[in-house]
Order: C-alpha cells, then sequence, then structure tokens
C-alpha cells in the first residue's frame, strides 16, 4: 500500500512538472500556438482572422525584393509567397542577423512572428532575441540559417 501511495505521488509530479515546461515553452499572448504555425495554412488563418503576434514557421518562394527599411533598426525586405498564393512582407532586421543573399524567385524557409494588415501581413522577427529572453526566428536558405 505504501508502494502505490508513493507510485501515485511521484505520477502527480511528473504530471505538474509537464504542464508547468508545456506553459512554459508555449508562446503567450494568442491562440494559435507555435505548433500550430508549423502547420500549412496558419498565415492565411491569422490574416483571415485579423490575428497578430502569431508565431509562423512557413515557406515559398520570393516575387519582389524592396528597398532596405532604414528608419531605425535596418531591416532588409521582400515579398514572399506562400504556396497557397498569399503573399506576405517580410521585414529581416540586418543589424541583428546577416543579410540574406535573395533573389526574385528564390526558395526560403522562415520562422518568425506575423503581424496582420490589409496587404497580407508582415512576418519579422525572423532573428535571434538579442535579450534572450525568447526563442527567436530564421531564415533558410541554400542550406544556411540567418538568424
Amino acid at each position: 500500500m505504501k508502494f502505490s501511495f508513493i507510485k501515485n505521488r511521484l505520477l502527480l509530479v511528473v504530471v505538474v512538472l509537464g504542464l508547468a515546461a508545456y506553459q512554459y515553452l508555449t508562446p503567450p499572448g494568442n491562440a494559435l500556438t507555435e505548433a500550430a504555425g508549423k502547420q500549412a495554412g496558419v498565415v492565411e488563418a491569422a490574416y483571415a482572422e485579423q490575428r497578430s503576434k502569431v508565431w509562423v514557421e512557413t515557406q515559398g518562394h520570393i516575387t519582389r525584393l524592396l528597398a532596405d527599411d532604414n528608419d531605425g533598426d535596418r531591416h532588409q525586405r521582400f515579398i514572399l509567397a506562400l504556396d497557397s498564393g498569399h503573399t506576405v512582407l517580410v521585414a529581416h532586421n540586418i543589424d541583428l542577423a546577416k543579410r540574406v543573399p535573395l533573389r526574385k524567385n528564390d526558395n526560403i524557409s522562415l520562422y518568425g512572428r506575423y503581424e496582420w494588415n490589409d496587404r497580407g501581413g508582415v512576418i519579422h522577427w525572423t532573428h535571434h532575441d538579442p535579450e534572450s529572453r525568447r526563442k527567436g526566428g530564421w531564415i533558410k536558405f541554400n542550406g544556411a540559417v540567418y538568424r
């Protein structure tokens, strides 16, 4: 009987620690979680629902290279067409990460934070977090990772 009591207590501790780890690792502030961000269509769903602060992992091809945004932190900007055809602006902080040597029609994958706007949205935070408060994002291109 004493062994069963100890076993039940140990199981309870494992469950509580697992729930605490899940809460700690899940991004705050949005019903769409990081896991949902890895599923096809999450950018399109966030756009349709006018959601922001959604961490997404996606891929597509470059349809247009834009001039850098040099107001404040400098950002490399380009338009990414997802496999669905939805387009989104990507703003990659080149004060915190290396510039990605992109050309029109190049294929990339990325992880970053989606922000809604009426033109398709913006994905930013495609770089490490300099304050180490969160995981941060990345862009993968030609076998290299830019963060």
